[in-house]
């Protein structure tokens, strides 16, 4: 029997370690916030200007990215999508859409971004029927489920 309760134990601490959530906490100007870079949605990828061009952002499944300005300089970043401490996501949910709060900053100390240690947000928005992501609303990539 305790080899069995020992096999069920070590199960549940696999299972619940394969599906945490990577949470990262981070203090910004207004506060204390927790990001992570897995929402359930193939987020990572490449947000062209109106889906076509640059400017572009660049996001990368370690939390990594780039982001180009309208003057196209590019500015490397760390990001992560707003979450509560245990790693679900927060967001807001619309008819046909969801909108969730990107946060990111940059790596570079004197970016135009932003300074190095700040934190800025930004609209990040899915909408389901047309199968598309919008960063800021005008930058796109689109997805498959």
């Amino acid at each position: 029997m305790k080899s069995l309760n020992l096999l069920f134990f070590t199960l549940f601490l696999s299972v619940t370690h394969s599906y945490a959530q990577n949470v990262e906490k981070i203090i910004t100007k207004d506060g204390i916030h927790y990001i992570t870079t897995n929402i359930d949605y193939p987020i990572t990828g490449t947000y062209l200007f109106e889906g076509l061009t640059e400017p572009l952002v660049q996001l990368a499944p370690d939390g990594t990215g780039i982001f180009q300005l309208h003057d196209l300089s590019k500015t490397t970043i760390v990001w992560g999508m707003e979450c509560f401490e245990d790693g679900t996501p927060k967001y807001q949910k619309g008819f046909n859409y969801a909108v969730y709060s990107l946060w990111y900053k940059s790596k570079e100390a004197n970016s135009e971004i932003d300074a190095k240690e700040d934190w800025r947000n930004s609209h990040f928005s899915i909408h389901f029927q047309k199968k598309k992501m919008f960063i800021l609303g005008e930058r796109s990539k689109d997805y498959v489920e």
